[in-house]
């Protein structure tokens, strides 16, 4: 299930680095028994959609929107409950309404856009690598990550395969910030094959590290 959140107007500028703010409205939601908290996320949100950028930030507009997916049904009319308790998310930014939508039909092979950048993350020589869209290991890590989700949700990771689509015409990294802290992200759709319950899973809980601090969002 996903929530689709329209949202007001702006009253302030928002950094571009909002996420961490968006991470906090969203456990504000959720309530003070938080049992996601901290753990590996079977969830994922995108940044706001249909906003004016300057050089001091965004500004959101009357079609501004996000959404919030999530593998378990349960969590989502949690955090619906908690907007419907306090709608207001910053900046003078609140949300307006909410329509919930069910996962499209998939077959063995689709193709995402994102709706966050992707962001890859190793432990190498104890250093924290951030892995590029065309490092020969990226299928691999993203792989990897997404059956770890599985397999903590109770299902088989077998056959499933997640890629950086290699035919996009104009892949490309940014450096984002959360807390101060760079993250080098990718932004390039993805193919995943796999059974339709692996992809409708990826659906939700989005692919690469982080998708509960806002990355890795599939559209």
């Amino acid at each position: 299930m996903r929530l689709h959140l329209q949202i007001t107007r702006s009253t302030e500028t928002v950094p571009f680095n909002y996420q961490h703010y968006l991470t906090g409205v969203l456990h504000k939601w959720i309530g003070p028994e938080n049992e996601v908290h901290d753990k590996t996320s079977l969830y994922s949100f995108s940044w706001f959609q249909q906003v004016n950028t300057s050089s001091h930030g965004i500004r959101t507009t009357d079609r501004s929107s996000f959404f919030i997916s999530a593998y378990d049904d349960k969590l989502l009319k949690r955090i619906l409950y908690g907007i419907r308790l306090d709608p207001v998310i910053g900046f003078g930014i609140k949300v307006s309404g909410v329509q919930i939508t069910a996962p499209p039909v998939f077959s063995n092979k689709e193709v995402f856009r994102t709706a966050s950048p992707i962001l890859i993350k190793r432990r190498q020589d104890n250093n924290e690598k951030h892995i590029e869209h065309n490092d020969p290991n990226a299928s691999q890590y993203l792989t990897e990550a997404l059956q770890k989700k599985l397999a903590i949700a109770g299902l088989p990771g077998e056959g499933l395969r997640v890629a950086f689509d290699a035919a996009y015409p104009s892949p490309r990294t940014k450096i984002i910030k959360y807390k101060e802290i760079g993250n080098r992200v990718n932004i390039c759709p993805v193919i995943i094959e796999g059974t339709p319950e692996q992809i409708e899973f990826a659906w939700h809980v989005g692919v690469g590290n982080s998708t509960g601090i806002g990355f890795g969002a599939l559209k």
